[in-house]
């Protein structure tokens, strides 16, 4: 604390001396009053219960028949008693904690004052003392009334803090809501609302997957059914809101407890997790469902040991820094230790906000962020040779499938050429580990998008054996609300009031979040071996005309009163659902549960090689001819719009 500080919390001004000790000897008064300020008159607040508590252990000793000789007993030992209490509750700081935040832990604090008062004043009486003056039995009633009224004094002030004294016994205009979850995380949600005035909930009870816990009550309020349940239990309570923490439900059961409660006119919200609370990202206040959590996967577990060895105090280098992923990556990467980073894309705006995110963090690791385009090898090489990154994540590329199928000279350049020539530049300039992240459409393609990434695959597997640089690929799905995915334009078109376009109703597709995905490929990244595939767990396909219709939901809107869904027909080279496994290829386990080898017959390096150099060659041919270079090189290439009819109808 200043000087100007204390001056303000003791409204005292500060008399200056002309010598500089003087000065510092009045400040240092000043520190040591409001220092001793709040103790001072918390402990004199104590100073008449203390000596009330004594007199009424002798009047519980003698039943209450006081005469002059007991009474003289207690006025000859009460300021001795008390002023030792007072000591020992100041020693063990008991002042500390009134109010709201009282906790166990204040309890244990109280008792261990009380023990040690009653231990000192034990001491004093049989050693120091001539007769012994106090009896036996009112060390006893003193100690635990002490603490039965004491920790009485602060319990209601925090039940008072809590809840507010014209609404103890009503719910006031509370909304009554219940809990998913009779576990920690409930307790603790429970606890926030009863703290936060903000939050105007009545909790009317828990709801819980486990049976067992029926009956059972969390902090006052009681387990008083299933989740299965909540809209018979909504009904009878006249709930109007379940709030769910973060966690608590998959997104299974979410996306079924909103479907159940719709009809009841009952909203579901989620509460965040301790994660996100510690990290400072979101607020406590209940928002609604998103789509995160109605597609929700279980967290991901990741070996953090096994990879901080792998990249704390080594320079590691993002392609596609400004992406989804790449940027993704960057923010995931910062948590562990690296030396520097260095972030490389093309991309001016995407660059520019992500640098800006960057500097308002108080990060230690130096982030240099590069405008670069992979296709200039002689740019990439004065990079690679001014930073001399030990680890390269490339996830710089085209995606959009339909834009690359027109024109797939480009989509060859960008993915093909960009992954040879910064692989090529990798073992050059001494690179350690190279990353690179592929896609479920390069699995049996029918894009050319797809196909020019398995090219990529391919090319990247066939450099391992001849060289010291471990080359390992990731390859997933689709991410969550990732820039311009099928997310993003279905809220646009849900802002503009419809209709929301699926092209067809069987469509499915693999979805997994963005930092779920970002947190795998570097647990990969520092699993994998030289020359392997690795592929990501991708759960359970999701159908996304029922991704739109929740959307829509979501938005408190209602499908085809609100906004309608119509179908367009498959674009170009579209699937009507993605694959992770390739023909021939057997998938092996991996020291990580979700993380998958996909072990299959390798290619010739030389053959592939030459192949891509003559792909390379035609690049800005025809698109025919770029079309027929690969599938000389993935035979397994095939156009969807053979195999699959397209199928046009409006969603009722």
């Amino acid at each position: 604390m200043s000087n100007a500080d204390g001056n303000k919390l003791l409204r005292l001004p500060v008399v200056s001396t002309d010598t500089g000790s003087g000065v510092e000897t009045a400040s240092v008064a000043i520190r040591l009053i409001g220092w001793m300020k709040r103790p001072v008159l918390c402990l004199a607040t104590l100073l008449p219960a203390f000596v009330g508590v004594y007199y009424c252990s002798y009047w519980l000793r003698f039943e209450g028949q006081l005469g002059p000789g007991e009474l003289q007993w207690f006025s000859s030992t009460v300021a001795w008693v008390v002023a030792i209490k007072l000591l020992m509750f100041g020693w063990f700081r008991v002042y500390r904690s009134w109010g709201r935040f009282v906790t166990f832990y204040d309890l244990v604090a109280l008792v261990q004052a009380a023990t040690a008062s009653l231990l000192l004043t034990v001491l004093i009486d049989r050693f120091f003392l001539p007769t012994r003056a106090i009896p036996r039995s009112v060390f006893l009633l003193d100690w635990g009334a002490t603490i039965v009224i004491v920790g009485g004094l602060r319990a209601s002030l925090r039940i008072f803090c809590e809840r507010n004294w014209m609404t103890l016994f009503s719910g006031g205009n509370k909304v009554p809501a219940l809990i998913v979850g009779a576990d920690d995380a409930g307790e603790s949600l429970l606890r926030s609302i009863l703290r936060n005035e903000k939050l105007r909930y009545q909790v009317v009870g828990f709801i819980d997957d486990d049976a067992r816990r029926l009956g059972t009550c969390i902090g006052g309020v009681p387990v008083i059914g299933i989740v299965e349940q909540t809209c018979q239990l909504a009904q009878r309570h006249g709930v109007r809101e379940v709030l769910i923490a973060t966690g608590e439900l998959s997104g299974r059961k979410i996306r079924k407890l909103v479907d159940d409660t719709r009809s009841q006119s009952v909203q579901v919200k989620i509460l965040p997790s301790y994660e996100q609370l510690i990290s400072g990202k979101i607020a406590l206040r209940p928002r609604e469902i998103s789509i995160n959590d109605l597609l929700r996967r279980e967290p991901v577990q990741l070996d953090l040991e096994n990879i901080r060895q792998w990249i704390d105090n080594r320079t590691l280098m993002i392609t596609g820094s400004a992406g989804s992923i790449g940027s993704e990556i960057c923010r995931q990467l910062l948590r562990f230790s690296p030396k520097r980073l260095v972030l490389v894309d093309r991309s001016e705006t995407g660059q520019f906000f992500l640098e800006r995110e960057l500097r308002e963090q108080d990060i230690d690791v130096p982030c240099d962020v590069r405008m670069a385009d992979l296709l200039d090898e002689k740019r990439i090489a004065r990079l690679l040779d001014e930073y001399r990154p030990e680890i390269i994540f490339h996830a710089a590329a085209y995606k959009h499938v339909p834009l690359m199928e027109a024109h797939p000279g480009e989509a060859v350049k960008n993915i093909v050429l960009a992954t040879r020539q910064i692989a090529d530049l990798a073992m050059q300039y001494g690179v350690e580990s190279f990353v690179m992240i592929s896609t479920d459409k390069a699995v049996n393609p029918t894009s050319v998008m797809g196909t020019c990434k398995r090219v990529a695959e391919l090319y990247v597997q066939s450099q391992a054996e001849a060289s010291e640089c471990r080359f390992v690929t990731v390859r997933f799905g689709n991410v969550l609300d990732s820039a311009g995915s099928v997310v993003q334009v279905f809220r646009q078109q849900i802002s503009r009031g419809g209709p929301v376009t699926v092209t067809d109703p069987r469509v499915e597709r693999y979805f997994m979040t963005i930092p779920e995905a970002a947190r795998l490929v570097i647990q990969a990244g520092a699993i994998g071996n030289d020359g392997e595939i690795l592929v990501l767990d991708m759960g359970q396909r999701v159908r996304i005309v029922e991704l739109a219709a929740d959307m829509i939901r979501l938005s408190g809107l209602r499908v085809g009163r609100d906004i309608e869904i119509e179908f367009t027909g498959l674009r170009p080279a579209e699937k009507l659902f993605e694959e992770l496994h390739i023909h021939g290829e057997t998938y092996l386990p991996t020291r990580h549960p979700k993380i998958t080898v996909a072990d299959g017959n390798r290619r010739d390096p030389v053959l592939i090689i030459r192949a891509i150099e003559e792909l390379l060659q035609s690049a800005d041919d025809h698109g025919e001819s770029v079309i027929e270079q690969l599938r000389q090189i993935v035979p397994e290439y095939a156009s969807s719009q053979r195999s699959q009819q397209p199928y046009r109808r409006a969603a009722a």
